[in-house]
Formats: structure tokens, sequence, C-alpha cells
């Protein structure tokens, strides 16, 4: 935590003092502007193995941005809340890159941030809309990820070239793509295999606000253990579309992914050895599996304008590619914004987990969220 702060503090001290020249159009360094956001959250879930509800500080982040040069911009981002003895838990640094932007079809970033994989990873929490970003992207895009690797945001260390292409007589583009080079193990990692993550995708905007992309990944996760390197490749894709206009939300998302995972997730140091490979029951025999698939569908609409929203999801996860296991979440609920800096989302959710003995239970969920 205290790392965090003072590399936070000490950049930002830096860009402040060379910004004194702010009004200067030819200053090396813009003013950098400061902005995060916060979210609490209260979730009751009813089981029959135990009812239970609590409290929780669900993120608080800070982050400034700015520009060197007019062309080349940077963030660096921060999570504050959490705790010091788990990765998954800690705070830490979770963005921190530059990109050159000269040229819209044609820009470079270097550092650690979102990877390039699927249209959910890259929104704001705020943005997204529900209680936790859909199982597709939790599981498949490195949140939680089903390989093993600690907590990472959707996020690692690398190189990525993207940029837009075809601008119509209405000034906008048609088509979006993006490539990245990634060490492959998340966020404030080195690469272990000296392998490297190739991730990259394509969409088309034939209309105003509507996206239909494509997405692939190819790369693997790592342990070392004992001298012995284990390399656990990552196969995955992704179909998905959207349809964005103000408040308006409706998005569909399929990936697929082939690899095994590792059976504990990197929490602590003596994670990073255990090197033992995660397996299903199938008919009562462990099976280790490497197909995975994952699916959602979301519709967010205004019910009055810039103010109140209703959602509904479906989200489903395959741990096998098949029924056995499989997670299901039926979610409803509604969003008020108070304005652009204070909304509250509620949520019901209705869970049917086919690796739990009793497959159904429910969830309520309610979230004050604020920016500044």
């Amino acid at each position: 935590m205290k790392r965090l702060l003072a590399t936070m503090a000490m950049t930002l001290i830096l860009c402040l003092g060379i910004s004194a020249q702010d009004n200067d159009k030819n200053a090396i360094f813009t003013k950098p502007k400061f902005s995060g956001f916060a979210m609490a959250t209260y979730q009751a879930t009813f089981q029959d193995s135990g009812n239970s509800n609590s409290f929780d500080l669900r993120l608080i982040r800070a982050s400034f941005e700015g520009r060197i040069l007019n062309d080349f911009y940077y963030k660096i981002q921060g999570q504050l809340n959490g705790n010091q003895t788990t990765l998954g838990s800690s705070p830490r640094l979770v963005d921190y890159f530059m990109e050159w932007q000269k040229l819209d079809y044609l820009k470079v970033r270097l550092g650690q941030f979102k990877r390039p994989f699927t249209f959910e990873n890259p929104m704001n929490p705020i943005d997204q809309g529900f209680m936790s970003y859909s199982q597709p992207v939790s599981k498949l895009a490195g949140f939680s990820d089903r390989c093993g690797e600690h907590a990472c945001n959707g996020r690692d260390i690398g190189l990525q070239l993207q940029g837009d292409l075809l601008k119509n007589s209405a000034g906008r583009y048609l088509l979006h793509y993006q490539v990245g080079v990634f060490n492959g193990q998340g966020v404030n990692m080195k690469d272990v295999d000296e392998k490297k993550d190739i991730i990259g995708g394509v969409w088309v905007m034939p209309i105003a606000g509507l996206r239909i992309g494509a997405f692939g990944w190819e790369g693997s996760y790592a342990r070392k253990s004992g001298g012995e390197i284990v390399s656990l490749n990552k196969h995955r894709y992704a179909l998905s579309g959207e349809y964005k206009k103000g408040d308006l939300q409706l998005r569909a998302e399929y990936v697929h992914s082939t690899g095994l995972g590792f059976a504990t997730t990197y929490q602590k140091s003596e994670n990073a050895s255990d090197v033992t490979i995660k397996t299903y029951s199938k008919d009562g025999v462990p099976v280790a599996n490497d197909k995975a698939d994952a699916f959602y569908a979301l519709a967010i609409v205004p019910v009055v304008a810039d103010k109140l929203m209703a959602k509904a999801r479906y989200d489903i996860y395959r741990p096998t590619a098949s029924s056995v296991a499989a997670k299901t979440n039926y979610e409803i609920g509604f969003n008020y914004r108070f304005c652009k800096y204070l909304e509250v989302q509620s949520e019901y959710v209705l869970t049917n987990d086919r690796s739990l003995d009793k497959h159904n239970y429910s969830s309520v969920f309610l979230q004050v969220s604020i920016r500044y």
C-alpha cells in the first residue's frame, strides 16, 4: 500500500511541477487530470447450506492522466481498498501506461493495461451496470481467470497497437482493430515461461452505436516448481455484439477457451509453486477438462431519461463446455442516477449452480457508486 501511494504521489508531483506552463501550447506536459471512483455494496445470499449478508467496499480507485508533447497520453491508476494478505484483494497498481496517439489509424500503447479481449472487459465497473462483470469476462478474460492467475481486473503488461479506419462522410469510423503482445502472467508480474500472449480483436461499426466484433487469444500461463516450469496453454476466442445509444445498452458475447487450469488460485506466495491441475467430477471420477465456454446477453433500458434504468442479464459459464458444473445467473434490477457523480444500483439474482448438491439459490445486491 505504501509503495503504491508513494509511486502515484511522486509521479503526480513530478507532472504538476513540469506543467507550470500549462497555458503555453508548447509546454512539455499538460496539467494532469485527477479522478477516480468508489463503490460500496451490500449483498445477501439465501442458500440452503447457509444464508449470508455483508457490507463491503467493492472498489476504491484513484487515477491521474495527462499528455506529454501533446501526442503522448499517459494514465496511472491504483486500487486503494483491500488487505495485505492476498494478491487478489490487496491494494495495488492496476494501470500504468503511455500511448502515442498522433495518428487515428495507428496508436501505440506500452505498459500495464486492459487486455484487448471482449467489449465488456475495458468498461468502467460503474458503466458496466451490474453487480459484477459477466462470467465470460470474469472467468475467461483475466479477472478471476480459470487458469489460476491472481485477480488481475482483466489486465496484463505488454505492448499494443490499435487504430480506427474507413471514415465515412459523417466523420465516423467504420472499422477498429487492436492487437497486443503480453507477458501472460497478469498485473505486476514478470514473465515465467518466456512465452508471450498474443491478443487481438477487430470490429465493424456499420451504423452509429452498433459494434460487431471478434477476438482471439493465443498464449499461456505458467508456474515454477522445483526448478521446473509448468506452462498451460490458453487458446481463446470471443464473438461480440453491442448496440448503445445514450443509456440504452444491448450487448451479448460468447467466449470459448481451450486449456487446462491450476487447481489453486495464485493468492499467496506458496501458491506460485503449486502446479496441481484442476479437475472436475464426471460420474464420480475426477477429470482434467481443457474446454470451457461462457455466454451472456444483457439489456439496460432507460425508464426515466438520465435518471432511472431497468436492466436484465442472462449469464452462463460452463467450466467443462458442458452442463457439468455449469453456473447460470438470471439477473434483474434497477439503476438510479442522482447525477453524473452519484448512482445507486440494485439487483436480484437467481443462480443455478450445477456443481452444488442443491443447485438453486438467490441473492440481492445494492451498490452505491460515486465518481470524483
